[in-house]
């Protein structure tokens, strides 16, 4: 199986079948072990902060997570000998988060969001990832460094 229908599906599951991914509108829209992205659209049910009209920091902090967790798990593929479904599937088992930092730099404003992830480092057990979350203007909303549990 090819690693883009493997990327594929495991997006669609992600985003399909994963009730809070879905609530906030979450979408995979790259997934590689170079990058990931997360789009989403602006919500009124999203809002953070009723008198300023703008995002949720957890909002915001879920992108991110969610973006830096497509990256590893990307990244998880990458280095698998072995890339059958049932192997696949135990060793995305054990990805998960262990430490997520959130850097608010300005207020959520946009009427349609951008979450990129990069990793920093990859190893054995542990991956780093650096995100973003930038609005259709570009403007730079939030950064955050994810750490994820991968073996």
């Amino acid at each position: 199986m090819k690693k883009d229908k493997i990327y594929q599906q495991i997006a669609a599951l992600w985003t399909e079948n994963m009730p809070f991914n879905q609530l906030l509108g979450l979408e995979i829209t790259q997934f590689n072990s170079k990058q990931s992205e997360i789009r989403f659209a602006w919500q009124d049910k999203l809002i953070g902060n009723p008198m300023q009209k703008i995002l949720h920091g957890g909002v915001t902090a879920s992108a991110l997570d969610l973006a830096g967790g497509v990256v590893a798990a990307a990244n998880i593929i990458e280095q698998l000998e072995d890339i059958s479904p049932e192997n696949i599937q135990k060793n995305l088992s054990r990805l998960g988060t262990i430490d997520l930092r959130t850097d608010f730099l300005r207020p959520g404003r946009g009427a349609e969001f951008f979450a990129t992830a990069r990793i920093i480092r990859s190893g054995n057990k542990v991956a780093v990832a650096r995100m973003e979350l930038h609005n259709e203007l570009g403007d730079h909303i939030a950064f955050g460094t994810g750490t994820y549990m991968v073996g």
